[in-house]
């Protein structure tokens, strides 16, 4: 299943409600929740040993973020890898 978090902040419970093998991909302001300092890096940490968590690069530019200020393993995709993970993943659950 892909979800797609857009709201920040980023609320524990949508992290509670992925299966392992989900793939969780920030965009708009929920990015802001990736960075290492971030109050659910901690948890975003543990959910990579079982998720791919990714961001939208155009995102991250739009906010000033640099990759290396993400946690380690984030990965970051365009435009093109986004309309790949929705061919890839038949159910797909927004949070917004």
């Amino acid at each position: 299943m892909l979800h797609i978090i857009s709201r920040s902040p980023v609320e524990p419970v949508i992290l509670e409600r992925t299966a392992p093998g989900d793939v969780l991909l920030f965009v708009e302001n929920a990015v802001l929740a990736l960075l290492r300092q971030g109050r659910l890096s901690v948890r975003l940490e543990a959910s990579l040993t079982q998720n791919r968590l990714l961001a939208l690069h155009a995102d991250l530019q739009l906010r000033g973020i640099e990759t290396e200020a993400l946690l380690p393993g984030i990965e970051v995709i365009d435009y093109g890898g986004f309309v790949k993970l929705t061919e890839e993943n038949p159910v797909i659950q927004s949070w917004c």
